[in-house]
């Protein structure tokens, strides 16, 4: 296997961000499906504390997977762009 010019490094670089940016988005939609759950069960009768907290414990789950995503990128990049 002939070895990768810069330009296609480059490239592959834009590829690999653009797959973190779609798994970022793919992680908020889960969020925000799971947000509707837990708005309707607060609709339901279920009381609104255990609601904010069940909120604030997916937000942290969230956030979490985004960091572990752009950890994964930058790793990537670094091993793309390593000669």
């Amino acid at each position: 296997i002939p070895q990768l010019t810069a330009e296609r490094r480059k490239e592959m670089v834009k590829v690999a961000a653009k797959f973190g940016e779609e798994s970022k988005v793919a992680v908020r939609n889960i969020r925000r499906d799971a947000k509707k759950q837990v708005d309707k069960c607060e609709k339901d009768g279920v009381s609104e504390d255990l609601c904010k907290d069940k909120e604030a414990d997916l937000q942290k789950i969230t956030d979490g997977y985004v960091k572990k995503i752009e950890t994964a990128i930058k790793d990537k990049e670094k091993e793309i762009t390593q000669v």
